[in-house]
């Protein structure tokens, strides 16, 4: 039996991850370089977050587990955003992010600051397929933000977001690891918009 070498199974997971996100445009139009690894996304209805795979926006409407090889003595951000608002057409409010969490000690996500609550998938009707990305930064050490603090009910200050240039802002360099799904309107979109108070 032929096993492969761990480098090469990792140099080829990253080759697939990064065709993917540069196939479906997240590089360039989210990040300039792909991560090397690819972060578990799940979802307590059950669904994963999979390079690209349709989800719906009630699949996706409570805050999901994230899973990758975390340094247990290393802080991380991770950051969920669209680069689609208001649709991919004519992406007017690029980005608009969902979630954002910084410090975060290890993988363990209830353990850091959130700067944006968590805020599932609410693409408008009739603009088609919107692209949502997940990526996790390793922080050099504990940082000081100087970002808004927006909960789960707001959609205030999350418009015209560029994780790009947060990272660039921070010193985070590229992210280690990611993911993303892609989602069009269903009937719990309205739902969520209330919830907003849009």
């Amino acid at each position: 039996m032929f096993i492969i070498p761990k480098p090469a199974l990792i140099s080829r997971v990253f080759s697939t991850v990064s065709r993917i996100m540069e196939k479906h445009g997240v590089v360039p139009d989210v990040i300039p370089v792909a991560p090397k690894e690819v972060a578990e996304v799940s979802y307590i209805s059950g669904v994963k977050a999979d390079q690209g795979n349709e989800l719906t926006p009630t699949q996706v409407k409570d805050q999901p587990k994230l899973k990758w090889s975390a340094d247990p003595s290393a802080f991380y951000t991770v950051c969920m955003t669209d680069p689609d608002a208001p649709s991919r057409k004519k992406p007017t409010y690029r980005e608009w992010h969902h979630w954002l969490v910084v410090n975060v000690p290890g993988s363990d996500i209830s353990k850091g600051e959130v700067l944006s609550g968590y805020v599932g998938s609410g693409p408008p009707e009739k603009t088609g397929l919107h692209r949502y990305v997940f990526l996790i930064y390793k922080q050099s050490g504990k940082l000081t933000f100087d970002e808004p603090r927006i909960p789960d009910t707001s959609g205030d200050k999350r418009a015209s977001f560029s994780i790009r240039k947060f990272a660039e802002k921070y010193k985070l360099g590229n992210p280690v690891a990611g993911n993303f799904y892609q989602a069009q309107y269903d009937d719990y979109v309205p739902i969520l918009y209330k919830k907003l108070g849009e």
